[in-house]
């Protein structure tokens, strides 16, 4: 029997709606139905996720193309278990996502002998080595506050993933008389700001320095600090690299642009040399340093807003602070005492030129045109502004150096590394696009492998007609490792597969799909579009790598 009555999942509901939220994703549990009654009496746009880590991947990529945090809705135990490879891609990536889970009924928490279903003693214990931080509700009269809270902090800098979880008998319980419908709400979203000190140690260092460099990741993008890294780039005629993550931190037209290519020793060594190296918005993890062989020879700036990774790899003047706002008062502070010379541009597009001219031939000596190929023609394939999703797989790994965002968003599974993230991932920034009125398809590519993963989220896309491309690379198998054991052992173990006839699994689910040869892939992928809706595109090929040329200084130095 259906009831209108207000209950504790309406609470919730309107609490998201009131902090500006317009849409969730998830799939209901026995113990989250009082979530998904509510779903009938909210005006939130909701998709239904197959699989709670897919819908983990979905609350990413609907992040990303709102800006805004993005809830997604599971059950207790098993179901919220399953989530949290997506939640460790969010917290690697700094993608603020809200995870809201339902728990047993108040009288089972922290038990873990009453018998419940699904019941575990410390369900939030598994979560807290992912997430931000976690929030669990006892009573109805702590749930608007716990959202907000959870909400603040997912967005607050340095971004990330939080969980709230909700007693069963909370989520049911009615709330008429006791808790009055939500009002809207701004919450409080911090951003460490600057220290004075520090700013005025960096405008000295880059003002007075000969050659100055820039490598500018993720955080770059999170926090719309595009514009202030150009003019500071301009200010001083400085090279701008970007890491995987960090893509469309400077427009790839922009002449001091210096590409992506941190895994070629060329790249490498450029950024050694340079006397001051502003790193702004990346941890300095393994990828961002070459698998850590990058040793820089001068002075490194590091700003990030996570404290965490200032200093953790290389000695640096740290500055704790969001991106814009440091960027920002560089930008203020550096323009009155910049020497005129600064602003000559002219080493550093040479030096960009030279980059770009020895890497390509270095991939030209290694008979790599398929791979080239298929990126170009892939790239070509789309407008400008398609944003692409792409998971683990070779074709990924290419993508992070060769693949040009232009005014589209780029993302892939590297900040975890897990497999599974861009098809999913895919249709969540789609169903965002929608909800935000603003349409237009995306791109995703994943290899068979990984494919599997989000497979049953063809269900989703069918369902929901989420305008998602998704191009499947089909080797046979794990592709990357087959290649890195036959490299380190001479054979490969457990990384060929049986695999379904994609096409014909499509086309069960209603999706359009087609297999196509690689030189067939531009034309395939731009009839899809003019068709519009989900379609699948199956690439039969067998891809490798380019050489990893950081291997060659390990060499060397043993």
């Amino acid at each position: 029997m259906t009831t209108d009555r207000r209950i504790g999942g309406d609470v919730v509901l309107e609490t998201l709606s009131a902090l500006g939220v317009k849409a969730v994703v998830g799939l209901p549990g026995q113990h989250a139905l009082g979530l998904f009654d509510a779903l009938r009496r909210s005006d939130l746009a909701y998709v239904s996720s197959r699989v709670e880590n897919n819908a983990g991947f979905m609350a990413d990529g609907l992040a990303r193309v709102t800006g805004d945090v993005a809830p997604f809705l599971l059950s207790t135990g098993p179901g919220a278990l399953t989530s949290l490879a997506a939640l460790q891609e969010a917290a690697a990536s700094s993608i603020p996502v809200l995870a809201i889970s339902a728990q047993v009924p108040v009288a089972g928490l922290g038990g873990g002998r009453h018998g419940y279903l699904h019941e575990l003693p410390d369900q939030a214990a598994s979560f807290r080595g992912v997430v931000k931080s976690v929030f669990t509700v006892r009573n109805v009269s702590q749930l608007s506050s716990a959202i907000v809270q959870a909400y603040a902090h997912a967005l607050s800098a340095p971004s990330g993933p939080t969980l709230v979880e909700i007693p069963q008998d909370v989520l049911l319980e009615g709330v008429d008389g006791i808790v009055p419908p939500v009002r809207p709400i701004v919450p409080h979203v911090t951003r460490p700001e600057p220290q004075a000190e520090l700013i005025d140690e960096a405008v000295r260092l880059l003002a007075n320095a000969a050659r100055p460099a820039i490598l500018a990741g993720g955080g770059v993008s999170r926090a719309s600090a595009q514009r202030p890294l150009q003019e500071l780039a301009e200010a001083l005629g400085a090279p701008v690299f970007t890491t995987f993550g960090g893509k469309d931190a400077m427009s790839s037209a922009h002449r001091l642009f210096a590409g992506s290519w941190l895994e070629d020793i060329a790249v490498t060594e450029y950024l050694e040399r340079a006397d001051v190296l502003l790193v702004v918005g990346s941890g300095l993890g393994e990828l961002s340093t070459n698998y850590r062989t990058f040793a820089p020879r001068g002075t490194v700036i590091h700003i990030d807003a996570d404290l965490g990774v200032i200093g953790a790899n290389y000695r640096c003047l740290g500055i704790h602070a969001d991106a814009l706002l440091a960027l920002r008062a560089i930008v203020a502070a550096i323009e009155p005492v910049v020497s005129p010379g600064h602003a000559d541009q002219t080493a550093a597009t040479a030096g960009i030129a030279a980059l770009a001219d020895t890497v390509s031939a270095r991939i030209g000596e290694q008979e790599l045109s398929l791979e080239t190929g298929l990126i170009a023609s892939i790239r070509d394939s789309v407008p400008d502004d398609v944003d692409s999703f792409w998971d683990m797989t070779i074709l990924a790994y290419w993508a992070w150096s060769a693949w040009d965002p232009r005014s589209g968003r780029f993302a892939s599974g590297q900040g975890a590394g897990g497999l599974g993230y861009g098809f999913p991932a895919a249709l969540g920034a789609a169903f965002g696009h929608r909800t935000s009125g603003r349409p237009r398809p995306v791109l995703a590519v994943s290899g068979d492998g990984g494919a599997l993963y989000g497979i049953a989220e063809l269900a989703t896309a069918a369902q929901h007609a989420l305008d998602v491309v998704w191009v499947i690379i089909d080797d046979g198998g794990y592709g990357i490792l087959r290649e890195y054991m036959v490299a380190e052992f001479g054979a490969s173990t457990g990384t060929d597969l049986v695999r379904p006839d994609y096409v014909a699994l499509a086309e069960s689910f209603g999706v359009p799909a087609v297999s196509v040869a690689p030189e067939q892939v531009g034309a395939a992928i731009r009839r899809a579009l003019d068709e519009g809706g989900p379609q699948v595109i199956v690439v039969p090929a067998v891809l490798t790598m380019f050489e990893p040329t950081h291997l060659e200084r390990v060499g060397d130095a043993t």
